[in-house]
């Protein structure tokens, strides 16, 4: 079986990064796609993009790396927001802007005769948001095309990333697949009367998916295995 370890919203998390592609190297996978969002929030931004673009065989764009990547309208901004703005705008040289901003939207292939489609968010909008929590009507939405998808298909399986949570759901015999976080995992469901060890949250999310690569044979085995990395939080 081919296998194709899928990566999402690393945001300037180099240590988490780090840990990720050890661990897929370990498990000798030589296919890595990215859903976007390498840069904002964290504090190694080129150092990221470098290491995304050396070792992912697919990269799509997120909204942040849309962001940061274009020219930003500074008069909406407070001061606060500028100065961040401006800090993780400094750790980003042009080359890398010009690598974030050439980024395609959507990626689509075959893999045990399920067509698979990879975007950021939503097919509609890069900073769409649909939760592991939604209707069906907006689940199901998930598999339709739009002009942003390179078919006109609908898909029998999407990976999504941006919202930070991983997460695995069947409907109508397809299969929605959220990458969760490399560089920010969170869990929007918290309760401090029923939270466990908040460090089965706070660690790298990457997907790996298994099956016969590039082929419509519908007969061929396939899996998924949502995977956790620690890594050392405090040296970030």
């Amino acid at each position: 079986m081919d296998k194709i370890a899928i990566i999402s919203d690393i945001h300037g998390n180099l240590e988490a990064l780090n840990n990720v592609f050890k661990d897929i190297k370990e498990r000798h996978i030589d296919k890595i796609f990215c859903l976007g969002d390498i840069v904002a929030k964290g504090t190694h931004q080129e150092e990221c993009v470098k290491l995304i673009k050396d070792n992912c065989e697919v990269v799509l764009k997120g909204n942040c790396d849309v962001y940061f990547a274009s020219k930003i309208d500074r008069k909406t901004k407070t001061e606060i927001e500028l100065k961040r703005i401006d800090w993780i705008d400094s750790k980003l040289s042009n080359e890398s802007k010009a690598f974030l901003k050439s980024l395609p939207y959507s990626f689509e292939f075959f893999l045990s005769g399920r067509l698979v489609r990879l975007f950021h968010a939503t097919p509609e909008k890069i900073n769409g948001f649909i939760g592991n929590i939604d209707t069906l009507e907006r689940l199901h939405s998930l598999f339709l095309p739009s002009e942003n998808t390179v078919s006109n298909e609908k898909a029998d399986i999407v990976v999504y990333g941006h919202i930070h949570t991983p997460f695995m759901q069947k409907i109508y015999n397809r299969t929605i697949i959220n990458a969760g976080s490399v560089g920010n995992a969170i869990d929007v469901f918290r309760n401090i009367d029923k939270d466990a060890n908040v460090k089965n949250t706070t660690i790298a999310n990457y997907v790996i998916l298994s099956g016969k690569y590039d082929s419509k044979d519908i007969n061929e085995k396939i899996s998924f295995e949502m995977v956790n990395v620690p890594y050392d939080i405090e040296k970030e």
